[in-house]
């Protein structure tokens, strides 16, 4: 379990990742070389990690939720080859370890190519996969830039809003909001790799001067189109039993009982999606009675859920990055045959 102080810091990441250790210090009153040790030591022991995302929509891209149910012994070897791609993120292993379920990323024009490969004609051709279900997300109400309010409830009013005043290193220089672009490509993997690399570090990563970084990365945070997401295990905040809810909502009541869940504590994720479930939502909660208490006391209320499906997530084997760390991506084990392989289409 966390300590008030490794909370506090992980909070202040929430509300700025790129945050100077400097600033988070002064907000925390503590020296920086001790939030520096912190944020070090959770980075080792708690998988804890700042990463940069566009905005999907400001991308062009449409995210996908994906569930396949696949043959056992195969379940593991076909998430690890999702795990390894660039365009997943969220892998997660499910209801007994037969089921995976992935966020895929794809263009949302219909005339890009063969940026669809993996919906259209990687999985379909997968040995062993049984059943396949795919969910457009339509609209994510909590989740993305939304932080799980367990893991951002620890600084006061007063320093979340010295973290939040924007103090640019530039004075004379006012962002200005702007659309991502083709040319952002690099700059887009170097912040999935580490949100917090300095600004030096992704002009080697881009070609552009330390400068261009600086204002290009301020120009699309003003506006919304890169966020910060911090990724840690969120069984160290006493979340050790986690679950996909998958609800059938009316939906003339859609949006009242999504923007009511949430406002739900034990909800880290909840958007609206295509398909015969047209809600999803991602619990975590302490224990298998804290699960059945919230699905009882609080979802149970809403007569506008007329059914649920609840799966239990066995293990998350990817978070909100498409790219994963080299260290990450050491530990992957070997398939023992090469599932999901980029193919040529017929």
């Amino acid at each position: 379990m966390l300590d008030d102080l490794d909370r506090a810091l992980i909070h202040a990441l929430h509300i700025d990742g790129r945050a100077p250790f400097s600033r988070v210090a002064a907000a925390l009153d503590v020296s920086p070389q001790t939030v520096a040790r912190r944020y070090r030591r959770l980075r080792n022991e708690a998988s804890l990690r700042v990463v940069g995302l566009p905005d999907p929509h400001r991308a062009g891209r449409t995210q996908w939720l994906v569930r396949l149910t696949a043959a056992a012994g195969s379940a593991q070897d076909l998430a690890y080859a999702l795990v390894r791609r660039h365009d997943t993120s969220w892998v997660k292993l499910t209801s007994g370890g037969t089921e995976i379920v992935a966020i895929i990323h794809t263009p949302t024009d219909a005339g890009a190519g063969n940026g669809n490969s993996l919906l259209l004609h990687d999985i379909p051709r997968t040995a062993n996969i049984t059943a396949v279900s795919a969910h457009c997300v339509l609209h994510t109400y909590l989740g993305g830039p939304t932080n799980w309010r367990r893991s951002a409830d620890t600084l006061d009013e007063e320093q979340q809003r010295f973290l939040r005043e924007h103090e640019s290193a530039d004075t004379s220089y006012m962002p200005v909001p702007r659309q991502l672009t083709e040319g952002d490509a690099d700059l887009l993997v170097a912040l999935q790799k580490d949100g917090r690399a300095t600004h030096a570090e992704l002009a080697r990563a881009t070609d552009w001067s330390p400068v261009t970084v600086a204002r290009r990365l301020a120009d699309l945070r003003a506006g919304g189109a890169v966020f910060f997401d911090v990724e840690v295990d969120a069984g160290h905040f006493g979340a050790n039993t986690r679950a996909l809810l998958w609800m059938s909502v009316r939906p003339a009541h859609l949006e009242d009982v999504a923007t009511t869940l949430a406002d739900h504590d034990e909800l880290a994720y909840v958007a609206a999606t295509t398909g015969p479930t047209n809600l999803v939502a991602q619990a975590l909660c302490r224990d298998p009675a804290d699960l059945h208490h919230y699905l009882v006391r609080r979802l149970g209320s809403l007569d506008a859920v007329h059914a649920l499906e609840t799966s239990p997530v066995l293990q998350n084997l990817k978070a909100a990055s498409p790219i994963l760390t080299d260290l990450a991506r050491t530990k992957i084990p070997a398939p023992r045959r090469p599932p999901l392989a980029r193919r040529r289409p017929d």
